[in-house]
């Protein structure tokens, strides 16, 4: 009796199990019809005609399209006006009279440095002058003596020899004191007796970088103190695409956004590279920008747009017409009767100054919804 009671109770639940699941299987197919019928309302449906005020169709016709690229980059200094700052006397640094962010002058002193090597080139240079002078007395001297008969001519001779070595003597003490960076050594006469030099700002701009710190020893002709760039201007080093290459030119004008101004920048393309990235397949363009109030900071991201000449024939909608679904995917609302729209998924190319290229979905002469496309998505949901 246990046994045929526990197979009845089997049967018993089995064939509950099979009841519900043909319940949920008609409840599931009666959501499945009502998503289906949601869906066909979605891609047709009618907008009343006192609510047409809201919307605004446009006809889409073929048109000529600027080609616009958008190229990603950073800004860098410009090369031409940017130096590394190099001392060329050897020792510890004992002054430093100017800081990152300041701006400097050409032949300003940037830091001082106590050089025995500027020592001892100072002691060399008056030995020479003075040796030079005595010399050249000499033989002005010697010449008059010899136009008077009173010495003989080897005489005369000897002494323009010794004021022609006394001179190249001078000049190489000279030349070796303008490496140091004093442009007129005549100065070193009156000035008082020190073993320090100052380091001379090469050229005009800001100090965007110091590398040296007081009581550092110096090499020289090997250690950078600093660097200077002049940040009126910039480079914006751009990736162009193996595929935009051929729209791409010097020369074409350039208009640069980053996310930390609303500022627009301008600039033009001056240089395309030699070489593409091997990883990437970018080439590296160069852009000449202005630089206002020197916003622009090297390493900066921007997002460069190029105007590469038109696109002829490009189906255009206003940016406001393409709306985007649940998967991200664009589309437009197509007019197809009167007060009648439907849903159009559609592929997008670029766009430029409110107006959106249309790579495929739309044909010429259909009518789109411009401004109100938002109310008829809403509408759309409720039916």
């Amino acid at each position: 009796m246990n046994q045929q009671h526990h197979f009845a109770i089997g049967r018993k639940l089995l064939a509950l199990a099979v009841l519900s699941a043909l319940g949920m299987c008609a409840c599931s197919g009666g959501s499945a019809v009502k998503a289906a019928d949601a869906n066909t309302k979605a891609d047709l449906f009618t907008v009343p005609k006192e609510q047409m005020d809201h919307v605004q169709v446009v006809t889409v016709q073929p048109t000529d399209f600027p080609r616009v690229l958008r190229l990603t980059g950073a800004v860098a200094f410009n090369g031409f006006l940017t130096t590394p700052v190099i001392t060329q006397a050897g020792g510890p640094v004992s002054r430093i009279v100017v800081s990152p962010g300041q701006q400097v002058a050409k032949g300003l002193p940037m830091l001082y440095i106590s050089s025995p090597d500027y020592s001892q080139l100072r002691s060399n240079y008056l030995k020479a002058r003075d040796a030079h002078s005595l010399a050249h007395k000499s033989y002005a001297r010697s010449q008059d003596l010899y136009a008077h008969h009173a010495i003989a001519e080897r005489d005369l001779q000897s002494a323009e020899s010794a004021e022609i070595q006394a001179l190249a003597d001078l000049q190489s003490a000279e030349q070796s004191i303008k490496i140091l960076g004093i442009s007129d050594p005549e100065t070193l006469v009156a000035r008082a007796v020190s073993s320090e030099i100052p380091l001379l700002s090469p050229l005009g701009g800001e100090v965007v970088e110091r590398l040296c710190s007081p009581g550092q020893v110096t090499q020289a002709g090997v250690t950078q103190c600093f660097t200077i760039s002049n940040m009126k201007t910039v480079w914006v080093l751009a990736n162009v695409y193996e595929g935009q290459l051929a729209y791409v030119h010097v020369g074409d004008p350039v208009t640069i956004k980053t996310d930390a101004y609303p500022d627009v920048f301008h600039g033009h393309i001056s240089f395309m590279g030699a070489a593409l990235d091997p990883t990437s397949r970018t080439l590296q363009a160069r852009i000449d920008t202005a630089n206002p109030n020197g916003k622009l900071k090297k390493d900066m991201y921007v997002t460069a747009t190029v105007i590469a000449g038109k696109i002829t024939n490009a189906m255009l909608v206003p940016d406001s017409s393409v709306l985007r679904d649940a998967e991200n995917e664009p589309f437009v609302y197509v007019e197809t009767g009167q007060g009648q729209f439907a849903r159009r998924q559609v592929k997008l190319d670029g766009s430029y100054e409110g107006k959106t290229q249309i790579m495929s979905g739309l044909k010429p002469g259909e009518r789109v919804v411009g401004d109100g496309s938002l109310f008829l998505q809403f509408a759309n949901s409720l039916q």
